[in-house]
């Protein structure tokens, strides 16, 4: 891969810590999710994949729609990023819901967020690794 861009962050005391990125811009305090046993002050790494994934796909969706001339420049992408017990330790599970313009039929919507589940970088970093399921609405 030819890397076009290059985060870089840095995470101090893991969960109950701090997240900080090279350039400053991002800078946040992380805490453990109250239903996880933590006082839920801070944001915590699903949120932050949460985030990251949302706007990734709502990029690719536009990418594919743009590609198609289908305006979807209106769709709103949610991701809701799970934590569990996966074994010894712990795995991730996703749902993307994607709300897609009105004047965009089922099918075309249907077919154009599969296609941004191919594009999508996030996607493809976690096909075959955890569960993402597509929500249309």
């Amino acid at each position: 891969m030819d890397a076009l861009y290059t985060a870089v962050a840095t995470a101090t005391h893991g969960r109950d810590g701090r997240a900080v990125s090279s350039d400053g811009v991002l800078d946040l305090a992380l805490g453990v999710p109250q239903a996880m046993g933590g006082n839920g002050q801070g944001t915590n790494p699903e949120q932050l994949f949460a985030a990251g994934y949302a706007a990734c796909f709502g990029s690719a969706l536009g990418l594919v729609g743009r590609q198609a001339k289908v305006d979807v420049s209106d769709a709103a992408v949610t991701a809701e990023v799970s934590i569990g017990k996966q074994g010894e330790g712990f795995g991730l599970a996703v749902i993307l819901r994607v709300e897609l313009p009105g004047s965009v039929d089922e099918a075309t919507g249907r077919k154009l967020v599969e296609q941004a589940h191919q594009v999508c970088p996030y996607s493809n970093a976690t096909r075959g690794n955890i569960e993402v399921d597509l929500v249309i609405e």
